[in-house]
């Protein structure tokens, strides 16, 4: 399948001061490329340069095979739609308005629209689940219900590829997950492009493609999630200097409390993350064990404790690890055991929480 939307040797910035230079980027239709990178690093100055906002510095953006400079605006307006994060402000008019707009690239020079350019309206706001907000104002709606009725609008261009500038900033975690399923909805059953940048990085792992990461005035790397989402990369892509970045849940971890632990937590199965992050809150240092390193707390123990003792994965808790728990479960003053259930890997956690409830330290 080829390339719909094509950057080459792409060089954006203003005022003929380059940004950021040397720009590749290939889209397909079905696909879905995501930018990230700090605040300040040129992501949205990118998105405005490939829809021609801003002139490019140097360099070419090529739709469906022809460089869009070639392109008259009505023939871009028919194979690309915008949503950027520019607050749209109409006076009067209703939500199928709003969403109507779409449709004047196929309209002739009166802008007046037939029957026929209604039902795609119609069609489109069902898509985004905003057949309710139809006839209210637009100006009345809530931020998320906003962002709906203007990707209604993009969609009413009838676009093969859309290009959005953080099109989650503001929305509650409901209208998030809305917008960006109706996004993959549509990219699945009609082979849109889509384009876009966003900050949360738990959604740019789950929802894209393809990843470009904006950095160091470049585009420092452009590959699959898999590749880009990882512990050392994520904190040296936002120069982060504190903290840790959790690749298997796509979250960020606070620096664990410093000092010597003086909690002890026999955890595992998920049922002592809860925990860790609230001695974590307090800052109260503590020590996890005994973990095997395929549990579900491992990584976040990893990130959170003083110490973890841990065992490798599908091996039941052996003597030496076990001996190494007891002496630091004894150097604690407290042990907490949100683990409830034992069996032959983890038999001797069960111990451990005998041995402090024999010591009185068991809470």
């Amino acid at each position: 399948m080829r390339d719909y939307l094509s950057a080459e040797n792409l060089a954006v910035g203003y005022g003929g001061q380059i940004l950021i230079q040397d720009i590749c980027l290939r889209l397909r239709r079905g696909e879905i490329m995501t930018l990230i990178g700090p605040n300040g690093s040129g992501k949205s100055t990118i998105l405005r340069s490939v829809i021609r906002q801003i002139a490019p510095l140097r360099g070419t953006v090529y739709l469906d095979g022809r460089p869009m400079d070639r392109m008259t605006a009505l023939d871009v307006a028919r194979r690309l739609s915008v949503l950027m994060t520019d607050r749209v402000h109409p006076e009067l008019m209703t939500c199928r308005d709003v969403a109507a707009t779409g449709r004047y690239p196929y309209t002739g020079k009166l802008g007046l629209l037939t029957p026929a350019d209604w039902e795609k309206v119609d069609e489109a706001l069902a898509l985004v689940h905003g057949e309710d907000l139809a006839e209210r104002d637009f100006a009345q709606i809530s931020d998320g219900q906003r962002q709906r009725i203007l990707l209604a609008r993009a969609l009413c261009q009838e676009p093969e590829v859309i290009v959005l500038d953080e099109p989650t900033s503001f929305l509650d975690i409901r209208y998030k997950l809305e917008l960006l399923s109706i996004l993959k909805d549509m990219v699945r059953r009609r082979g849109l492009a889509v384009l876009m940048s966003l900050h949360e990085l738990d959604l740019a792992q789950k929802i894209s493609d393809c990843v470009a990461c904006v950095h160091n005035h470049a585009v420092e790397r452009c590959g699959p999630p898999e590749e880009i989402f990882t512990a050392k990369y994520i904190l040296e892509l936002y120069d982060a200097g504190r903290g840790s970045y959790n690749p298997d849940f796509g979250c960020l971890e606070l620096e664990p409390p410093a000092g010597a632990p003086q909690v002890f937590v026999i955890g595992g199965g998920g049922s002592g993350i809860p925990v860790y992050r609230r001695l974590q809150r307090q800052g109260i240092p503590f020590a996890a064990g005994v973990l095997h390193e395929n549990d579900l707390d491992y990584p976040v123990a990893r990130a959170l404790a003083a110490e973890v003792i841990a065992e490798p994965p599908f091996s039941p808790i052996g003597e030496d690890r076990f001996r190494l728990a007891a002496e630091r479960m004894a150097s604690c003053g407290k042990v907490l055991c949100p683990l409830s259930a034992f069996g032959p890997m983890n038999e001797k956690n069960r111990l451990l929480r005998e041995l402090a409830e024999q010591a009185g330290k068991l809470i």
